[in-house]
């Protein structure tokens, strides 16, 4: 069983079991969240789409931890006037272990 889940302005596919990258939500590791906007739960046969989100339907996770990605360098520069500006970036995130897809 699949469901599509909004969270942090995005949509994601997601199954029992797995793990997924998602915007900083504000519990700790170890905490449970659970994601009500589930826009389609798709069940082999039987797909169920909402009208914006599915009633009833929710899917629970498990905080596994809170980080930062990678860190990028974002560099500006216009020719022959001197203007350079350098600057670093790292995008913080959530990483959520998917439980239960409840109906």
């Amino acid at each position: 069983m699949n469901a599509i889940i909004v969270t942090g302005g995005k949509q994601y596919k997601v199954a029992e079991g797995d793990v997924i990258y998602i915007e900083k939500l504000e519990q700790e590791a170890g905490d449970t969240v659970t994601f009500d906007r589930v826009l389609a739960i798709l069940d082999g046969d039987n797909p169920r789409f909402g009208t914006p989100v599915v009633e009833g339907a929710s899917v629970e996770g498990k905080i596994v931890k809170n980080g930062k990605g990678k860190k990028i360098r974002v560099f500006k520069y216009k020719p022959k006037k001197g203007y350079r500006r350098r600057q670093g970036h790292r995008q913080p995130y959530t990483k959520v272990e998917i439980g239960k897809i409840s109906v």
